[in-house]
């Protein structure tokens, strides 16, 4: 969490979340309001989080990682302008670290050159649209980031990844795999493009898969930025 996050956190007078983000705070909210739900509830709470501000309420919705990756703040400025399109209201979208570095500073340094993030998620996009990214970003050499890889509902898209990654990548390519990246319970795995979808994977696990020139050095992925050393 970046101090411009518990700085807004600590002006708020509603903050509005899922119920896990909400709990993972819990200890900075003291006796503020609170407007929280589950997953799948996104949409209202942020036309909750709307119609709060526009009351004129000073309201914080909260997202894991930043905001504005796989988070509320593009959702929050939608509804904003269906609700009213001329309002002023002032809205400041706050940066936090998204999984993809907080994973891999914890890995050792594989996103120093070009990189792609994919959400294998097809709650929202279609599957055949996520495969054909899948299979550019491999077939362009990307270091290429996986969020929500594998779900209690989802189980075989990862396969399916690691499949159209080896079709352009060696099966001893470099993996990283950190699960609870900066929570409790964090762990970290360095694997392979062959092995790593055998890893416990889940909702909470961010993978790295690196690119031809990644290297494992004293146990930490690294990609070269293309020093001569």
């Amino acid at each position: 969490m970046t101090a411009g996050a518990l700085e807004a956190l600590g002006q708020a007078e509603v903050i509005v979340g899922y119920h896990v983000y909400i709990e993972l705070i819990r200890n900075l909210i003291g006796s503020r309001a609170v407007v929280s739900s589950g997953m799948t509830q996104e949409l209202e709470r942020c036309r909750e989080a709307v119609r709060l501000a526009l009351a004129g309420r000073r309201v914080a919705v909260v997202s894991s990682g930043d905001p504005g990756v796989y988070g509320m703040a593009g959702l929050v400025l939608e509804v904003l302008h269906q609700a009213a399109p001329e309002s002023r209201l002032p809205v400041q979208v706050i940066p936090g670290v998204t999984a993809a570095t907080a994973a891999a500073a914890l890995l050792g340094a594989p996103l120093m050159h070009d990189f792609a993030v994919i959400s294998l998620s097809d709650r929202l996009t279609p599957w055949d649209l996520i495969a054909r990214r899948l299979e550019m970003a491999a077939g362009g050499d990307f270091v290429t980031v996986l969020y929500n890889p594998r779900s209690h509902g989802r189980r075989s898209q990862l396969q399916q990844a690691g499949e159209i990654f080896l079709k352009h990548r060696p099966p001893e390519t470099p993996v990283g795999v950190v699960r609870n990246a900066g929570r409790g319970g964090e762990e970290v795995w360095v694997s392979s493009l062959q092995k790593f979808a055998g890893l416990p994977v889940d909702m909470l696990s961010t993978v790295i898969i690196g690119n031809s020139r990644t290297r494992v050095l004293s146990g930490r992925l690294v990609t070269p930025r293309g020093y001569q050393i």
